[in-house]
């Protein structure tokens, strides 16, 4: 099956999940800096019919890289438990101030997006958790790469912040899906958590695909 082909069959079995936040299946999609959550994210938004999506660093800051969890549970996840629309304060990195606004819909299934999102406080509210799987050091040498010198030393800030983060609590664990870039785009494959229980014993797509939420306890060695 092509990428596209296993993105479709991802979202078809997240639209069969039960809802998670009120009426919303809230997927979170976590995953190291720089290791292509957003494109992820929007590929699987398309797939999902325009899902919307909640990026973390709209809520983050950089006086609060990981601070940002009362932020979201009273403008995104209260509102959704309630059947209402998210209305989010957003960040701008290079004015360092709150400057804007975004709103998301509570949809059928709604895309977390970022760093942290599969964090322990978000965990029960979660219909799945998406893990973008690269390596730390691989998926930031790319976002500095992509981000420049300028930011270095931001990212020097980051890299340590985050490697702190994981270490007392992480996320890669608790994955329902593990998603890996391929040359044909991604990979779908089982996540260490297995599926969540109310789909186990349903398949989905292909090969990998397949395997990726298919039986009790799949992990990635049962791929």
């Amino acid at each position: 099956m092509d990428a596209e082909g296993d993105l479709r069959e991802l979202a078809g079995w997240l639209r069969a999940l039960p809802p998670s936040c009120g009426p919303v299946r809230l997927v979170a999609v976590d995953g190291h800096a720089g290791s292509g959550k957003s494109t992820l994210s929007g590929r699987l938004a398309a797939a999902l019919g325009g899902a919307p999506v909640v990026h973390v660093d709209d809520l983050a800051s950089h006086a609060a890289l990981f601070e940002w969890v009362d932020r979201l549970s009273a403008q995104v996840t209260a509102p959704f438990s309630r059947g209402e629309t998210a209305r989010m304060d957003v960040y701008d990195w290079e004015r360092r101030e709150f400057a804007g606004t975004a709103e998301a819909a509570p949809e059928e299934v709604v895309l977390l997006e970022g760093v942290g999102a599969g964090r322990r406080e978000l965990r029960p509210q979660l219909a799945c958790l998406v893990w973008t799987d690269m390596p730390e050091l691989q998926a930031w040498a790319r976002g500095r790469r992509r981000d420049g010198e300028a930011l270095s030393g931001f990212w020097d800030d980051w890299t340590a912040a985050e490697r702190s983060h994981f270490a007392s609590d992480p996320s890669h664990v608790f994955a329902h899906v593990l998603v890996r870039e391929s040359p044909g785009g991604y990979q779908v494959l089982p996540g260490p958590a297995g599926q969540p229980r109310a789909l186990r014993g349903v398949t989905v797509g292909e090969g990998a695909s397949k395997a990726a939420v298919r039986g009790p306890r799949g992990g990635p060695g049962q791929a």
